[in-house]
């Protein structure tokens, strides 16, 4: 008898006949590919089908792995994310992409319309408001402490390490980036520090123990909260750091000495960038430094908020998040009267600390579905993975500017007199 299946393999032949990609069924038929080392995807059932027709392109086959119905193997993976994140993919003409789909809803045949994942989140409201953006926290954060200490190193610094100062291990790197922050920020005894987006206190905790600073931390993460603050309990520098559950844009406390914002700015969107900026110099004393290292994207559209995350990013991972250029970010320090000292490049350090954490993910990786169950595991096995590639490939980096708010401000050209420009 023949496959149902047959119809729709012979049209996917037909529509790519170049195909750096295998299909395998549900019914143990495949179309192999035609190039070697291609990978393998794996549909589990018809409903498969079902989300991509549904929702053709990166949705539709990205609802359907969440939910276990398209698989790839581990020694596939790469390429297979490589394969649908590259910008100049395989494109049936329009004749065959109707043959094709024509052809997909007969081997589809009759299945109950294919569910949203649980863990899908849809964002509601004014972009970027102090509710939905904490409403986007907690829904990265809902994994649980305990997911993410899976593959972060002991102090669970959520960012990129610094490996190109010689440090091999994860523990190790993340210690010399905490420190080289705080070397770029010359810290002081006896300072007052505020740190932006303090995750589980990893900085705070190692600026107030090896530089003799005070520190306010602030996350919009309650878990994350209360984690931090028992770390501070159990290094004894309860006096010395604290951590509060605070918007950047909620702060009113006396001016700061230095400024640390880790990881943080890719939240913000790039049209907030001068509000972000701005409220960062309202909180700095005159003098004061501040140090942003954060994510930049090297190809990005203005006209499209959500560019530089895609849909699954943005509806599983990091919703609202938008990663801006670093000229973006620079001209909001500038436009906020901040003067530039120092700017470096990490993007090579993150390619490492991502291979780091994908080793420790794997290995943990039934660990992670028993936490967060599977839906939520398997996002974060391609998440990681495509974050990766993004900065092996140059398409993202990761940067430090280390800015300097001056003593006072500088004239405006109206104010300057004649002898003065003289």
């Amino acid at each position: 008898m023949l496959s149902r299946t047959a119809p729709l393999r012979r049209e996917l032949r037909r529509a790519f006949p170049r195909r750096p990609f295998a299909v395998s069924f549900w019914d143990g038929t495949e179309v192999p590919a035609t190039e070697p080392d291609a990978p393998t995807f794996a549909l589990r059932s018809p409903r498969a089908i079902a989300h991509m027709l549904r929702r053709p392109g990166e949705l539709g086959l990205g609802r359907a792995y969440i939910e276990g119905l398209v698989d790839v193997a581990d020694d596939d993976l790469d390429a297979a994310i490589e394969l649908v994140m590259e910008s100049d993919p395989p494109v049936p003409s329009p004749r065959r992409a109707a043959e094709l789909a024509v052809a997909a809803v007969r081997a589809c045949g009759v299945v109950a319309p294919p569910r949203v994942p649980a863990i899908e989140l849809r964002q509601r409201g004014r972009l970027h408001s102090l509710v939905r953006d904490r409403r986007a926290v907690r829904h990265h954060y809902d994994a649980g402490n305990e997911f993410f200490q899976l593959f972060l190193d002991a102090w669970m610094t959520y960012s990129c390490a610094v490996f190109s100062r010689g440090a091999k291990a994860l523990e190790e790197a993340q210690e010399t980036k905490l420190e080289l922050v705080c070397r770029k920020l010359r810290l002081e005894r006896g300072e007052r520090v505020l740190d932006v987006g303090c995750g589980w206190g990893s900085f705070a905790i190692h600026a107030a123990a090896h530089h003799g600073v005070e520190v306010v931390g602030i996350t919009l993460s309650e878990p994350q909260a209360e984690l931090a603050r028992e770390r501070v309990r159990d290094a004894g520098l309860e006096g010395r750091v604290e951590v509060r559950v605070a918007d950047y844009r909620e702060l009113s406390d006396p001016p700061f000495d230095a400024i640390a914002s880790i990881g943080m700015v890719e939240h913000v969107g790039a049209a907030f960038l001068d509000g972000y900026a701005a409220a960062l110099a309202a909180v700095l004393r005159p003098g004061g430094r501040l140090l942003n290292h954060g994510i930049s994207q090297v190809r990005y559209d203005r006209g499209d908020p959500f560019d530089s995350a895609g849909e699954i990013s943005q509806r599983y991972v990091f919703p609202d998040g938008d990663v801006a250029p670093l000229s973006y970010v620079q001209r909001a320090l500038e436009h906020a009267g901040f003067v530039t000292e120092h700017v470096e490049g990490l993007g090579g350090d993150y390619v490492e600390t991502l291979t780091h954490w994908i080793e420790r993910f794997t290995s943990n990786y039934d660990r992670a579905v028993a936490i967060a169950g599977s839906e939520r595991a398997r996002v974060w096995r391609v998440y990681l993975r495509a974050g990766r590639l993004g900065f092996a490939t140059g398409s993202e980096s990761v940067y430090q500017v280390l800015c300097r708010k001056p003593e006072s401000a500088p004239p405006h050209p109206r104010d300057v007199t004649t002898a003065d420009r003289r």
